[in-house]
């Protein structure tokens, strides 16, 4: 079978997403021909990427979100003032998306999670099947709690959710392990896609926290906490366009390294702990390395990944980048060992949904359509606490205690 990918660029996640999958086809004899990238000023594709994905690679134009350069998160408003001039270059691309799968004529479209690649099922028809994946879509879930933040934020995220997935016939929400599946026949709980070389990795213990930032604006708080804690080695990746260097080496025991997939994963595997913004995927390789991960969510949707991952005890949240934090939790860290076994199903799951017929008269149910307004009067969609911060950690008989507090 024939597969074209529309892919997010913000971040990591959908990029290793994609070439794990891609890998996983082409192993069963099918062809990736085309890759559609995402792109925006404030984004760059990593060169990693570029040389993983081993498949043509075409950008477009699509929305980002900005971050403030004080609180290092993103704003909505920011972020809706610097796209709405950009509407007519977005539909431009809309445009483009349609031309290459007219021109390569896959049997598949795989969407991740590009709200361009739902639009243009939306305003096209468009005879080729498409399937979504990301984690996402299991906000969507009838069991998914949000964190208690701004219910408009909420319903603005879920409703982009749906935005991304208009047209599609398949829609597959990676889970961490800890949700059963929908009761539907489009939405489907799906395990995460780890690289082969996360997967094959060998961890061991090393003596250094690894980070990685996917705003470069958190720099001036890492190396605020640096200078009073100097003594505790720290190793953080980040993508940061205005730094040509591929390692900036502050002083013996901090250095920020250009994002490279190989150095980043060969990090992970012998970190003693991982400090990252909260992002789905390199939580996953947190998990399935056996490392304690602190998560500093900077937007809506990584506050939703830290209350998902705080249930299947993958490490400690926070509002900074306070590393004491992590370092008073990691002796009471314990792995998740199904979080392993499910993990070692994808392949096998992925195969199965991606080459199977697809009934082509299969639509989204209309209750996703509206779970946007059901966000801002349904209080039994969110959690109770107000955050997930670690107070303190405690040894108890069954092993650690971690005692949260509300903010």
């Amino acid at each position: 079978m024939r597969y074209i990918f529309i892919i997010q660029g913000e971040g990591r996640g959908h990029m290793t997403q994609a070439i794990t999958l891609r890998n996983i086809l082409v192993q069963q004899g099918h062809q990736v021909v085309e890759v559609l990238v995402g792109t925006s000023p404030n984004r760059i594709i990593p060169s990693f990427f570029e040389q993983k994905i081993q498949t043509k690679i075409n950008t477009f134009q699509s929305p980002n979100f900005s971050p403030t350069p004080k609180s290092k998160r993103h704003s909505t408003t920011k972020s809706i003032l610097f796209n709405l001039p950009r509407l007519r270059l977005y539909m431009k691309s809309i445009r483009f998306i349609k031309e290459r799968i007219d021109f390569n004529q896959p049997d598949r479209v795989i969407n991740f999670y590009e709200v361009l690649g739902g639009l243009t099922y939306y305003f096209y028809k468009i005879a080729t099947p498409m399937i979504c994946i990301a984690h996402q879509y299991l906000l969507m879930h009838n069991d998914f709690r949000f964190p208690n933040k701004s219910k408009s934020e909420i319903a603005g995220l879920l409703f982009f959710t749906r935005l991304t997935c208009l047209g599609a016939k398949k829609v597959l929400a990676l889970s961490f392990g800890n949700f059963t599946n929908f009761n539907d026949g489009v939405f489907e709980v799906v395990p995460p896609l780890l690289r082969e070389e996360v997967i094959n990795a060998k961890a061991s213990k090393g003596d250094f926290i690894l980070g990685y930032l996917l705003n470069p604006q958190f720099e001036t708080e890492i190396r605020s906490w640096h200078e009073q804690n100097a003594e505790h080695s720290l190793r953080f990746f980040w993508d940061n366009k205005h730094v040509s260097e591929e390692i900036t080496q502050v002083d013996s025991t901090l250095s920020f390294h250009k994002l490279n997939d190989v150095e980043f994963i060969n990090s992970m595997k012998s970190c003693k702990a991982y400090a990252t913004t909260g992002g789905f995927e390199s939580i996953c390789e947190a998990l399935y390395l056996q490392k304690p991960v602190l998560m500093v969510p900077a937007h809506i949707e990584q506050e939703c990944n830290v209350v998902d991952a705080m249930n299947v005890h993958a490490g400690v949240s926070h509002t900074e980048f306070d590393l004491m934090k992590l370092i008073q939790y990691t002796p009471y860290y314990r792995p998740n060992h199904y979080f392993k076994d499910w993990t070692l199903t994808a392949e096998a799951t992925f195969t199965d949904l991606l080459t199977q017929p697809i009934d082509l008269f299969s639509k989204i149910d209309r209750h996703y359509s509206f779970i946007c307004v059901k966000a801002l009067f349904n209080p039994s969609m969110y959690v109770k606490d107000e955050s997930l911060l670690l107070e303190s950690v405690t040894k108890s008989e069954s092993g650690y205690d971690v005692s949260l507090v509300n903010t």
